[in-house]
């Protein structure tokens, strides 16, 4: 399985080649944004890991570039900056995950396993949800309500999905954020509020029926009222 690693730094790119290598993966390098574009672009890669700090292209440039030329391969991102709003940033640019240096190894090697795993299951799926008058086509990458097309990330995207795919449970924040951004939750951060949002302006604004609904203390489930 092979990776791309996108890392300025040599020492910290030597350690995480080194390590991948001896966990079996197969690594190509790359020290700047624009190289690993063109490297992206012209290779298949089970997953990309890539520094936020960059020169050419920083990494949300990179991330938001290769979405735009239609790659869909997972993408880690790994910086020092943790707050919600750099996160937000990241996952709107089209990244799946982001891991806050300084890091244990482990955790990159599980997070770098998760993103290789869950992308061979989404290539294999093909099929539209459809619920309340939503209809959510995993193909196509489409949302519509009551026909109309709504406009969407890729983020908000994969969190409808996983709300339409639970609909009637009541999800708690730490569910949510565990599958749809494969972290662990951190109490301090309030992304999955934040998406809900998102989601709530786009969905339910402008329907009498809302979908999606807060059980309070509890989490937030996906339901026509």
């Amino acid at each position: 399985m092979k990776l791309l690693v996108v890392e300025d730094q040599a020492k910290t790119l030597q350690a995480i080649q080194q390590g991948l290598e001896e966990s079996q993966f197969e690594v190509d390098v790359a020290y700047d944004g624009l190289i690993a574009k063109r490297l992206a672009l012209k290779n298949n890669y089970a997953a990309i890991i890539t520094d936020l700090i960059l020169p050419g292209l920083n990494g949300y440039e990179l991330c938001r570039q290769l979405r735009a030329e239609g790659l869909t391969t997972p993408i880690l991102m790994l910086t020092a900056l943790g707050e919600t709003d750099d996160k937000i940033m990241g996952f709107d640019a089209g990244a799946d995950q982001f891991l806050t240096k300084p890091f244990q190894f482990g955790e990159l090697l599980a997070r770098v396993r998760s993103l290789t795993k869950r992308g061979t299951l989404v290539s294999m799926t093909a099929q539209t949800l459809r619920y309340g008058g939503v209809e959510l086509n995993l193909d196509a990458k489409t949302v519509t309500r009551e026909g109309q097309p709504i406009t969407h990330t890729a983020r908000e995207f994969a969190l409808l999905e996983f709300l339409m795919r639970n609909q009637g449970r009541v999800l708690s924040k730490p569910t949510i954020a565990e599958h749809v951004w494969d972290i662990n939750f951190d109490t301090g951060t309030n992304v999955v509020e934040v998406y809900i949002n998102y989601l709530r302006k786009k969905i339910d604004r402008d329907f009498p029926t809302k979908l999606i609904h807060t059980q309070f203390g509890m989490g937030y489930t996906f339901r026509e009222e």
